[in-house]
């Protein structure tokens, strides 16, 4: 199927089309039907699924097409988010998408002054993509009222309760009409999530994505069995090989994110750091500086890299191996989008091995090892040139030789 099948307005229409969009992924071609109808939803979907359109192109839809009466700050729909950066994120989609429609989005979160935000609140405004801390200090000061409210969602429900919003969320809930179309999405289904959702849909279309545990075909894995106090020097290595490319470095802590970017400096290399210890301000510059190329490596944790859509990595480097095999799917997933090619990198030390099985249990094979250079090679290495930056050729290499020897072994039994 394809979008224009949906019968979206014709300026939404041209907005999917300009794009680049023409066929809907498995969470928009199952979650838009049923947004559109005006029935609950109760979606279970990973990050990098597209599930921001799934909900987002409904909701500009059925705004676009009812009358226009509006009453001052009081939006027809509200987007509830965990973090600053995915409601801007979000806020940035639908601007785009409802560009021309008449629907007036804006970004509600925390970070600025009250008065600030109210300065620059629309008066009339169709759709408040926020936080729940931020949109609460607003609807308790009577700033932002649910008079009109027709469509409440909810994205990364399950974030939410881990970032404590639950008393937050409990008091918005008490303000909003009981009458409302709730789409609501969350990675994970835990008992927790299971009583938020009773309470905020009712008679709901459950949809539930299964996560994607294959390598796609568009990336290039290797895996390079390391000791700890040698991966500093590897990611040295991967970074000037791939020096015209955009790498996304993941590490455990935010305390690991600043020595990293602290020993890639001390070999010249500018690195930027992403982690939930930076300001707003920071990290909101910090993302904006990678996306937009003025920056090509960043150094980040899982947590504060979760839910970005951040367009154009080539490569991703696992510097430490993710706690959860889910994880690992989620950040090299990050690399290879579409019909674009990607590498993944990942070093394993002794004491992350137990990890990386549990990795390889969930993918169902082996990721591709590439051997580390001996202690005495490493001196001998040229950073600026004379290194293969193909993995799949040094993948390809290492396969070889190991076909090599199991025939040499053979030949020797007989």
């Amino acid at each position: 199927m394809l979008f224009e099948g949906y019968g979206f307005v014709n300026r939404l229409q041209s907005n999917i089309e300009s794009a680049g969009l023409r066929r809907p992924t498995d969470i928009q071609y199952r979650a838009i039907p049923v947004a559109l109808r005006g029935d609950d939803l109760l979606a279970i979907a990973q990050t990098g699924t597209g599930k921001t359109l799934a909900f987002a192109l409904p909701v500009i839809e059925m705004l676009a097409r009812e009358p226009k009466g509006r009453t001052d700050y009081a939006p027809r729909a509200m987007v509830m988010v965990p973090t600053h950066e995915l409601a801007r994120q979000i806020y940035t989609v639908f601007t785009r998408m409802a560009k021309g429609t008449g629907v007036v989005p804006f970004c509600l979160v925390g970070g600025y002054t009250i008065e600030e935000q109210v300065k620059a609140l629309p008066e009339r405004v169709d759709v408040v993509v926020g936080t729940p801390g931020r949109v609460h200090d607003l609807a308790r000061n009577d700033y932002v009222r649910f008079d009109a409210l027709r469509v409440l969602v909810f994205d990364e429900a399950d974030r939410m309760l881990e970032l404590g919003f639950r008393d937050d969320i409990d008091r918005l809930l008490r303000m909003m009409p009981y009458r409302r179309q709730t789409l609501f999405f969350s990675a994970t289904i835990g008992p927790e999530i299971k009583r938020l959702a009773h309470r905020l849909v009712r008679d709901a279309i459950r949809i539930e994505i299964a996560p994607e545990t294959r390598i796609p075909a568009t990336i290039s894995h290797s895996l390079m069995e390391v000791p700890s106090d040698k991966k500093r020097f590897l990611l040295e290595r991967i970074i000037v090989q791939h020096k015209d490319q955009k790498v996304l470095v993941f590490v455990r802590t935010q305390v690991r994110v600043e020595r990293v970017v602290k020993a890639l400096e001390r070999v010249g290399l500018t690195a930027i750091k992403m982690h939930g210890g930076l300001e707003r301000s920071e990290r909101n510059e910090a993302l904006s500086h990678f996306v937009d190329g003025e920056e090509r490596i960043m150094v980040t944790t899982d947590v504060s890299a979760r839910g970005l859509d951040i367009p154009g990595v080539e490569v991703v480097v696992n510097y430490d191996m993710p706690s959860e095999a889910e994880t690992y799917v989620h950040r090299v997933g990050r690399t290879g989008r579409g019909k674009n090619k990607g590498v993944a990198i990942s070093f394993c030390s002794e004491e992350e091995r137990s990890r990386l099985a549990e990795i390889e249990g969930l993918l169902g094979g082996k990721l591709p090892r590439v051997r580390m250079p001996v202690e005495e090679d490493m001196s001998e290495i040229d950073f600026l040139g004379g290194i293969e930056s193909d993995w799949k050729t040094l993948i390809e290499k290492d396969r070889e030789a190991r076909a090599a020897l199991a025939r040499a072994k053979r030949r020797k039994k007989k």
